[in-house]
Protein backbone atom coordinates (compact mmCIF):
# COMPACT_ATOMS: atom_id res chain seq x y z
CA UNK A 1 0.00 0.00 0.00
CA UNK A 2 1.31 3.51 -0.84
CA UNK A 3 1.89 5.81 2.06
CA UNK A 4 1.45 10.03 1.01
CA UNK A 5 2.43 12.45 3.51
CA UNK A 6 2.25 16.23 2.80
CA UNK A 7 4.91 18.16 2.00
CA UNK A 8 3.77 21.27 3.85
CA UNK A 9 3.43 20.04 7.44
CA UNK A 10 5.18 16.33 7.25
CA UNK A 11 2.21 14.63 8.85
CA UNK A 12 0.75 11.03 7.05
CA UNK A 13 -2.10 11.38 4.96
CA UNK A 14 -4.69 8.93 5.69
CA UNK A 15 -6.99 8.13 2.36
CA UNK A 16 -9.87 7.44 4.75
CA UNK A 17 -10.07 10.03 6.77
CA UNK A 18 -9.20 13.16 4.41
CA UNK A 19 -8.35 14.35 0.61
CA UNK A 20 -4.63 14.40 -0.89
CA UNK A 21 -4.29 17.55 -2.56
CA UNK A 22 -1.86 17.35 -5.30
CA UNK A 23 0.20 20.99 -6.58
CA UNK A 24 2.13 20.91 -9.80
CA UNK A 25 4.39 23.59 -10.76
CA UNK A 26 6.29 24.33 -14.11
CA UNK A 27 8.87 27.30 -13.64
CA UNK A 28 10.69 28.41 -16.83
CA UNK A 29 12.93 31.05 -18.04
CA UNK A 30 11.04 33.84 -20.05
CA UNK A 31 12.27 35.26 -22.70
CA UNK A 32 10.60 38.44 -24.30
CA UNK A 33 12.32 39.34 -27.76
CA UNK A 34 11.23 41.92 -29.51
CA UNK A 35 13.64 41.69 -32.23
CA UNK A 36 12.02 42.16 -35.67
CA UNK A 37 15.00 41.55 -37.85
CA UNK A 38 14.56 41.12 -41.83
CA UNK A 39 16.68 38.15 -41.49
CA UNK A 40 14.17 36.41 -38.95
CA UNK A 41 11.43 36.08 -41.67
CA UNK A 42 14.01 33.37 -43.64
CA UNK A 43 14.02 31.25 -40.50
CA UNK A 44 11.47 27.95 -39.72
CA UNK A 45 9.78 28.63 -37.16
CA UNK A 46 8.28 25.43 -36.70
CA UNK A 47 11.66 23.58 -37.18
CA UNK A 48 13.09 25.38 -34.20
CA UNK A 49 10.07 24.87 -31.80
CA UNK A 50 10.48 21.23 -32.64
CA UNK A 51 14.61 21.07 -31.55
CA UNK A 52 13.54 22.95 -28.47
CA UNK A 53 10.87 20.15 -27.29
CA UNK A 54 13.46 17.38 -28.15
CA UNK A 55 15.77 19.20 -26.34
CA UNK A 56 13.20 19.38 -22.89
CA UNK A 57 12.69 14.96 -24.01
CA UNK A 58 16.27 14.64 -23.27
CA UNK A 59 17.53 14.44 -19.91
CA UNK A 60 20.60 14.36 -20.09
CA UNK A 61 20.33 17.85 -22.33
CA UNK A 62 22.63 20.71 -21.01
CA UNK A 63 20.64 23.22 -22.94
CA UNK A 64 17.65 22.73 -20.61
CA UNK A 65 18.74 22.89 -16.89
CA UNK A 66 17.47 24.13 -13.72
CA UNK A 67 18.07 28.13 -14.42
CA UNK A 68 15.72 27.24 -17.35
CA UNK A 69 13.48 24.86 -16.48
CA UNK A 70 11.69 23.24 -13.63
CA UNK A 71 8.74 20.85 -12.78
CA UNK A 72 7.62 20.41 -9.01
CA UNK A 73 5.32 18.35 -7.79
CA UNK A 74 3.61 18.44 -3.87
CA UNK A 75 1.70 16.62 -2.41
CA UNK A 76 -0.91 18.19 0.46
CA UNK A 77 -2.99 17.60 2.92
CA UNK A 78 -6.41 19.75 3.49
CA UNK A 79 -5.04 22.51 5.99
CA UNK A 80 -1.88 22.82 3.96
CA UNK A 81 -4.01 23.33 1.11
CA UNK A 82 -5.86 26.01 2.38
CA UNK A 83 -2.63 27.71 3.92
CA UNK A 84 -1.29 27.52 0.25
CA UNK A 85 -3.72 28.89 -1.69
CA UNK A 86 -4.06 31.79 0.88
CA UNK A 87 -0.42 32.99 -0.28
CA UNK A 88 0.78 30.50 -2.99
CA UNK A 89 3.92 32.21 -3.57
CA UNK A 90 4.90 33.03 0.09
CA UNK A 91 4.68 36.58 -0.04
CA UNK A 92 4.70 38.16 3.73
CA UNK A 93 1.80 39.62 4.99
CA UNK A 94 1.70 43.10 4.85
CA UNK A 95 0.41 44.82 8.17
CA UNK A 96 -2.64 46.93 7.50
CA UNK A 97 -2.52 50.38 9.58
CA UNK A 98 -5.37 51.98 10.63
CA UNK A 99 -5.05 55.37 10.94
CA UNK A 100 -7.25 57.42 12.71
CA UNK A 101 -8.96 60.55 10.61
CA UNK A 102 -7.74 63.55 12.42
Amino acid sequence: MIHHSCDGCKRLIDPSQALRYVVRMEIYAATDVNNTDESDDDRDHLAEIQDILEQMDDSESEAIGGEVYQQLRFDLCPQCREKFLSNPISREAVTQLDFSQN
